[in-house]
């Protein structure tokens, strides 16, 4: 009987994830799943954190009862301030995302595909959110994407496809995506296992994704 496999929790995979970001980075932080990296920077590097809504330098959201209603991030939740952060109008805030001045956007999504096609914002049901919000600057506007998602969906249908079945956010943006199961890198030929999360065997995964994959872990 094989043991069960169980990947990373939320928290570990935004953790994973925190440890790529390189010492002096701007970084954009996507609603959901991606804003828990805040939580998990390392410490011995400065990154400093952007929102749409005109803020550098945003810290994790606060303790309950203590935050301010007026300081939040493009989801609408409460989130703090680091030392020496800037507030400034969302046009400028636009600006530096359109004007390539942001290192790295971290997004959520609901398909990625293998040539780094990302859908992550409707999909495309009559009751689906109207609006595809700043999604579409972010990635087209700064220098890397990085995906943080489940794997498969909660019913099990894999969410790293072939070909994006819903809305596009933008077209061959992403670099890399981080799921409880692995560390994916897109290449040219696809979709390239770069580190497996712990006690998740290689066939796990590749049967859980709806495209070919390729094991780059021992390659170079």
């Amino acid at each position: 009987m094989k043991p069960d496999v169980n990947g990373l929790t939320t928290h570990q995979i935004a953790r994973r994830a925190a440890q790529d970001i390189p010492d002096g980075s701007y970084v954009n932080l996507g609603i959901g799943l991606p804003e828990l990296i805040a939580l998990s920077l390392p410490s011995d590097r400065e990154i400093v954190l952007h929102i749409e809504n005109g803020l550098l330098g945003m810290g994790p959201s606060p303790r309950q009862g203590e935050g301010d209603p007026e300081l939040i991030n493009a989801g609408k939740k409460q989130v703090t301030t680091r030392p020496g952060a800037a507030y400034f109008h969302q046009a400028d805030s636009f600006a530096m995302i359109r004007g390539g001045h942001l290192d790295l956007s971290v997004l959520g999504a609901l398909e990625v595909a293998a040539n780094g096609d990302l859908a992550n914002w409707s999909t495309g049901g009559e009751d689906a959110v109207p609006a595809v919000g700043g999604a579409m600057d972010l990635v087209s506007g700064v220098k890397a994407v990085h995906v943080l998602t489940r794997h498969c969906t909660r019913n099990g249908t894999p969410k790293l496809v072939e070909r994006c079945s819903y809305p596009l956010t933008g077209a061959g943006v992403v670099d890399r995506i981080y799921t409880d199961l692995a560390v994916i890198d897109i290449t040219a030929n696809g979709f390239e296992v770069v580190e497996l999360s712990p006690g998740v065997p290689f066939d796990h995964v590749a049967a859980r994704t709806a495209a070919p994959l390729r094991d780059g872990r021992f390659s170079g």
